[in-house]
């Protein structure tokens, strides 16, 4: 086993987005059948666009976030600890905007609570 945080944080790693792509054979909803590879994209895509996917924020495909729905896909930023469930592919924009901010500058926030203050 290697620990590599070290290196991670060196080349300037601040957040993880977890988006829920769960599939599963069941009478419940799942990310799956509710767009999460066209969500996942999106996050990809907004983060690419701001040069920051893969060198500040890191995105990973998730299994069961325990937020899922028909109505859209989970995802969950960290180390901000925010949680969020039916997110559809055109919400991404915003809620990265959001979070981030428009131009991605908004990195490396610590959690916060459901007003959005910073839990020390």
């Amino acid at each position: 086993m290697n620990d590599r945080t070290a290196d991670v944080l060196e080349n300037g790693f601040t957040d993880h987005v977890l988006v829920c792509t769960n599939d599963r054979e069941s009478e419940y909803a799942c990310c799956a059948d509710a767009g999460a590879s066209d969500v996942y994209e999106m996050v990809k895509g907004w983060l690419r666009d701001r040069g920051v996917f893969w060198s500040h924020v890191h995105v990973a495909r998730t299994s069961c976030l325990g937020l899922c729905s028909d109505g859209g896909t989970a995802i969950v930023i960290h180390p901000r600890n925010r949680w969020y469930s039916d997110v559809r592919p055109d919400d991404v924009p915003d809620l990265l905007h959001e979070e981030f901010g428009p131009d991605a500058s908004r990195l490396g926030i610590g959690s916060t609570d459901e007003s959005g203050a910073t839990i020390e």
